[in-house]
């Protein structure tokens, strides 16, 4: 009887960081995309959040400025939803300068926009 080998998301992390280092980006973003799953599996939110946002910077240093929008956005959602509101904000500021990359203003300003409402809902609970 084979015993399934079980993923380990903390392996997988420290194994993207490393590739991420010496500029392997897109073998990064995969390490990091896998990552996030197995740790949101684990209810692990902050780490699967971080992941994500990884991988848009991975994306981003490929000049994949789409995927990284994508992944940001994904970032930042899962951020708002687990109350991680600062890390989130930091997702959507990457997730605009994607947009202004793609020349997307409109989508750049709606980001903006998000950002300021955030920031000030944040200041106003201290």
């Amino acid at each position: 009887m084979s015993e399934k080998v079980k993923e380990d998301p903390v392996k997988l992390h420290k194994d993207a960081n490393t590739l991420y280092e010496v500029g392997k980006f897109k073998e990064a973003m995969e390490g990091f995309l896998r990552a996030s799953e197995l740790y949101q599996k684990a209810n692990n939110f902050f780490d699967s959040t971080s992941m994500l946002f990884k991988a848009g910077e991975c994306a981003y240093m490929l000049k994949d400025y789409e995927e990284a929008v994508e992944h940001f956005l994904k970032s930042a959602e899962l951020s708002f939803s687990k109350g991680f509101d600062r890390f989130g904000v930091s997702a959507l500021e990457y997730a605009r300068d994607g947009y202004k990359a793609l020349k997307n203003k409109g989508k750049a300003k709606e980001l903006e926009k998000k950002i300021k409402e955030v920031k000030a809902k944040l200041e106003a609970s201290f």
